[in-house]
């Protein structure tokens, strides 16, 4: 393997600052499952409503695929005016009562997982993370006039302690976040991540809902300041414009309400409605191919 320190640069006048900090360290990186842009909304309003400053910079240059992933450009009448340059960065983030913590986003490596992996993990070690959360949507057969429920997993099981268990056993296409969680397990890194349960119809769609019931688990794990309050605002925006949508189609309200009776029903014995490993295996395959047509 390349030697992992390669791949990034780390500003130290910013490292100084995180001297006894012990941050918690959140991941999203965009390119695979995230239905309803749930992690997505999440890593952009904790990056838009607290103070930040960039930390680590890779050179994602050498992590990413061009051909199968193509940056936008854009071409105006004669000349080419702009290009969207990918960064994957970690950011330095102060929280609303002043505890620091870090956050990595942005396009999720298309290749060298395990050396960035392995980069990750040594900056890990050397900047005192004392635990790394996770967090993005999946689709699911649950409407969204019912509260958003959650798969919580994590390398030690005390730390979803009090979240119902999903799945028994799924096989699902390998992610760098599970990937990253599973090297951390092995070294007996505290790790853990939530996955917000998306209408499978909205699931192409942005779904704030998802995002704030991500926000809420992420601080109540963490302990862990951030602002709710826009997040509060888009979801009711958006269940309004749901709303609005579902009263002109009889077949939406339909799939809707056969949805609310399977929700409820479950309810009535469990907790939470709890989907076999089939059901959940052919909505996140169906999600991958409906995505791949869309692109």
């Amino acid at each position: 393997m390349l030697d992992p320190r390669e791949l990034y640069v780390v500003d130290e006048a910013v490292v100084a600052k995180l001297k006894d900090a012990h941050p918690v360290l959140i991941h999203q990186l965009d390119g695979f499952v995230d239905a309803g842009q749930a992690g997505r909304i999440v890593s952009a309003h904790l990056l838009e409503h607290l103070e930040h400053e960039v930390l680590v910079e890779f050179d994602h240059d050498q992590l990413h695929d061009y051909r199968s992933r193509r940056p936008a450009m854009i071409f105006d009448t004669n000349r080419w005016t702009s290009y969207a340059d990918l960064h994957l960065r970690i950011h330095r983030v102060v929280d609303e009562q002043g505890e620091v913590f870090l956050l990595l986003s942005g396009p999720e490596p298309d290749v060298q997982w395990e050396r960035f992996s392995a980069a990750l993990i040594g900056l890990i070690e050397q900047l005192g993370v004392r635990l790394t959360v996770t967090v993005h949507g999946i689709p699911m057969a649950v409407p969204h006039t019912r509260p958003v429920t959650l798969t919580a997993h994590a390398t030690d099981s005390g730390l979803v302690q009090g979240y119902r268990s999903w799945i028994d056993r799924v096989e699902v296409p390998a992610s760098f976040t599970g990937l990253l969680e599973y090297r951390l397990g092995q070294l007996d890194r505290k790790a853990m991540g939530f996955a917000a349960h998306v209408p499978h119809y909205l699931a192409q769609a942005a779904f704030p809902e998802a995002a704030l019931s991500l926000t809420r688990s992420l601080s109540s794990a963490t302990g862990l300041a951030v602002p709710l309050d826009p997040l509060e605002k888009a979801s009711a925006s958006n269940l309004s414009d749901i709303a609005a949508e579902m009263a002109s189609s009889s077949e939406v309200q339909e799939l809707v309400g056969t949805l609310e009776q399977q929700y409820d029903a479950i309810r009535v014995d469990q907790p939470d409605p709890v989907p076999s490993a089939e059901e959940i295996a052919a909505e996140f395959e169906k999600f991958l191919a409906d995505r791949e047509k869309d692109d």
